[in-house]
């Protein structure tokens, strides 16, 4: 049995779905919902449908020790290409905390994302190559939405990086892109009607 599930990364996101009343906040929810799950499952090319996403969306990260700009979606699309091709496109969240405005959600979770040995290493991290990691930290994520309800980007950011844990994945706990695809499949429905 494994110790992390998928199926449950965004528990805390559903659960503040159900409490919540005012309808334009409920909507962002559900697109913020949807946007994990699709990503998750490798299924990035729906997050920039014209619903979801803006047209050029700019992602600021700071996390792992790189800080960098994705500017436009080209350069962001880029990245959860790579993601769903070397599976780091799953990953975990523990304790994560939620907020809602009208305009952003904001988060802040430990973030486990799962991640080849071999990256790690030529990163400069004692691993083994041929394994699988799960990579650490507690996060703090800023995703601001436009008036229509859309992504602008992500604002992410690692806390304290020497709080980072480097978690060595039995070979029986490493999720394929079509096995998260396949568990999260059933969860990943489509937007609810706007009512705002």
């Amino acid at each position: 049995m494994t110790r992390f599930d998928i199926t449950q990364t965004n528990a805390a996101v559903e659960r503040l779905i159900e409490t919540t009343e005012n309808p334009r906040h409920r909507w962002l929810l559900h697109a913020y919902n949807r946007h994990r799950y699709l990503e998750m499952a490798g299924r990035w090319q729906e997050i920039f449908a014209p619903e979801m996403t803006v047209e050029h969306p700019v992602y600021h990260f700071n996390v792992f020790g790189i800080n960098t700009v994705l500017d436009g979606a080209e350069a962001v699309q880029a990245v959860y290409d790579e993601w769903a091709r070397t599976a780091q496109c799953v990953f975990y969240a523990g304790d994560e905390k939620l907020a809602v405005g009208d305009n952003m959600i904001c988060s802040t979770a430990t973030i486990y994302q799962q991640t080849p040995g071999a990256l790690l290493a030529e990163a400069g991290a004692p691993v083994d190559p041929g394994a699988h990691y799960l990579v650490g930290n507690v996060e703090h994520m800023i995703w601001p939405y436009d008036d229509e309800g859309r992504l602008v980007g992500e604002d992410v950011w690692e806390i304290d990086e020497s709080t980072r844990q480097i978690i060595p994945l039995d070979p029986t706990e490493v999720l394929t892109v079509e096995m998260s695809a396949k568990l999260l499949d059933p969860l990943i429905k489509p937007l609810p009607a706007r009512t705002f």
